[in-house]
């Protein structure tokens, strides 16, 4: 890769969503020609944490985290918490989750969400992992739980708030995700916004792919990909007035000290 190109890190990859099926190899593939040298995978349960952590062995560059999504609360395994805790001691694994809190669609019942949610934040802190936090109109609930729980690492995966959430994540030590949200002209104005009070030393980009194509792409791809990660970052650039080069460079160094990489680029 040209020296002059950017190294970028996607901190957001559903890779074995039912969209890239088959295809996995060749999205990788098109990540390293774009400039993405190491991207993180997310597990929404316990089989596709798994099959994240298989991936990531043979693929260099990649890690994963592992957790249950509130969407799964409602369908763990008796024994889910034991195998969760087993899938944190393999290779690769760097955080807990992707956990959280979702009110908008409540596909678990909100009690379940809770306790799931509760459980991984306990484990995560019990095994010096940083959690990985998803969450859809449920912020005050959501921000009790992690304050009650002294949660101080960890990121806002696909962060979408305005700028007093934004400051309150902060405030509690979490690094933010920022998606191709930011490229909507429609619903992202408030992250733009909130983008000028978000540290570059806190700042993490993810594609969440397959999912959250950037608007600003012409013509526009079926599927979101890591490979579109430029055109996150080109708008986050444009809106805190930076290259390229050193949003890339702020995001590496982010990534590995939060997740305690080695070897990734700063």
């Amino acid at each position: 890769m040209d020296s002059a190109t950017p190294d970028w890190f996607d901190c957001g990859v559903n890779l074995f969503s039912a969209q890239f099926a088959g295809s996995e190899q060749q999205v990788w593939l098109r990540a390293q020609q774009a400039g993405v040298s190491n991207m993180l995978l997310i597990g929404s349960d316990i089989t596709e944490s798994l099959l994240n952590q298989q991936f990531c062995l043979s693929h260099r560059g990649c890690y994963t985290t592992a957790g249950v999504h509130p969407h799964q609360a409602g369908n763990v395994a008796a024994d889910w918490l034991v195998q969760l805790n087993n899938l944190l001691a393999l290779p690769a694994v760097v955080a807990v989750g992707e956990c959280g809190l979702d009110f908008n669609r409540d596909f678990s019942p909100r009690p379940v969400q809770q306790q799931v949610f509760a459980s991984q934040l306990q484990l995560a802190k019990q095994r010096q992992k940083p959690v990985y936090l998803h969450e859809r109109d449920a912020f005050s609930t959501q921000l009790a739980m992690l304050t009650e729980q002294h949660i101080n690492r960890g990121v806002a995966h696909c962060f979408t708030g305005d700028s007093s959430q934004l400051k309150a994540y902060l405030d509690l030590g979490l690094y933010i995700g920022i998606t191709g949200w930011v490229c909507d002209e429609r619903r992202g104005q408030s992250l733009q916004q909130a983008i000028s009070y978000l540290p570059l030393d806190r700042i993490l980009l993810e594609t969440d792919a397959p999912y959250l194509l950037p608007r600003t792409l012409k013509p526009r791809p079926k599927h979101n990909e890591p490979a579109f990660i430029p055109a996150i970052a080109a708008e986050v650039c444009r809106l805190k007035n930076i290259d390229s080069q050193h949003l890339a460079a702020a995001c590496a160094a982010n990534a590995r000290r939060l997740f305690s990489l080695s070897g990734v680029a700063a």
